[in-house]
């Protein structure tokens, strides 16, 4: 998503370094050498955020006249060929209140379909970013030229304009039941609790996000599922957010879109924290965050690498955040995403460099 984390890494150690972070139960957290054993396990993890090309935001991904495994398998199948392995993918709780037990099901159909490609998945809970209002139902149409007009945060201004109490036991109940439900999947590599909390553009509830932030990973520490647990930092000024998501994720994540030495003075700094590292946003064209540039120092790095965009679709993603281009069908230099519709790169170049990287190619030609 949107972020524009300043990666100098002298200013991110003596940020972390100098707050002391609320921690959740600290017997509960995997230990460092745990949480090294279960990443070497995995193998050097790639893929990307994945909605398919067909679905403008979460609620059309999941609903059930809506949820496609037609094009999901597709869409899959192209990120298996070069050699993808996980996926990172957003789930919201309004579908689980609307249709519980079929949401639960299409996630297991979702599983059943990515497992068939040899991909694993790690689910995302709360978001705060893009639109902070959601409907289920009949979603918008994308605005033209607009980078995730659709977009949808969860639970958003329901929570933070609402009445909390209300709210709160539902969320609970709603992460804990998914949890519990999938607690022991093979499937799932790990659980992305609260994607950049805090949130960015004009409706930021910043530091407010805390007590969510705090609460869903009581929650999902009260439910201990077999994979780990993370929320991934990206935004050097939520000081607060920082800390508590460093101090109590099994594997440390984190967001960037800066170029090549930027993003390496932050895996830099993360390394203090001796836990393994995977980045689970970067890639923007325009911002100098390339695969040519980033993802083979990610390999060397050993850091899992989880790029914005697979198939260009809906989303509107292969548009810059903040350069919307009504006019256009699509800018000179996309954004985000690798394929277009029907499964041809936007460039050949890339998936060259991806499957070199992945092992889906011996050599890079």
């Amino acid at each position: 998503m949107k972020n524009r984390i300043i990666v100098y890494a002298c200013l991110v150690l003596v940020l972390f370094q100098s707050c002391t972070a609320q921690k959740t139960d600290t017997a509960d957290i995997w230990s460092k050498e745990k949480a090294s054993t279960w990443y070497a396990r995995q193998g050097w993890l790639s893929g990307a955020n994945f909605i398919p090309s067909n679905a403008i935001n979460q609620l059309e991904m999941w609903q059930a006249d809506t949820f496609d495994p037609v094009t999901i398998d597709r869409e899959l199948g192209w990120a298996a060929a070069i050699g993808m392995n996980t996926m990172r993918v957003f789930l919201h709780h309004a579908l689980w209140e609307s249709d519980k037990e079929g949401f639960k099901e299409r996630i297991n159909q979702y599983l059943d379909i990515s497992h068939k490609h040899k991909i694993s998945t790690m689910f995302v809970f709360f978001d705060d970013c893009w639109n902070p209002e959601f409907k289920v139902g009949q979603q918008p149409s994308p605005k033209p030229g607009v980078h995730n007009s659709g977009w949808l945060r969860d639970p958003g201004d329901l929570y933070y304009k609402g009445d909390t109490t209300a709210v709160l036991p539902k969320l609970e109940e709603y992460v804990k039941d998914i949890l519990s439900t999938f607690k022991n999947d093979e499937r799932i590599l790990m659980w992305d609790l609260y994607n950049e909390p805090g949130g960015s553009g004009p409706y930021r509830y910043n530091e407010k996000s805390l007590f969510l932030l705090q609460k869903v990973f009581s929650w999902a520490r009260s439910v201990n599922p077999s994979q780990p647990i993370t929320a991934g930092v990206w935004d050097l000024n939520l000081q607060a957010l920082n800390n508590f998501q460093l101090e109590n994720s099994d594997i440390v994540t984190y967001h960037t879109y800066e170029p090549l030495n930027e993003h390496k003075k932050l895996i830099d700094s993360l390394k203090q924290y001796g836990r393994p590292l995977i980045c689970t946003e970067y890639m923007a064209r325009t911002q100098k965050s390339t695969f040519q540039d980033i993802m083979p120092m990610l390999k060397q790095e050993n850091v899992g690498a989880i790029n914005w965009g697979l198939v260009s679709g809906k989303t509107n993603t292969i548009f810059a955040w903040d350069t919307p281009l009504p006019h256009l069908a699509e800018p000179t230099l996309w954004f985000h995403d690798i394929f277009r519709k029907d499964g041809t790169a936007y460039q050949e170049a890339e998936l060259q460099v991806i499957r070199s990287l992945t092992g889906a190619v011996d050599t890079l030609k």
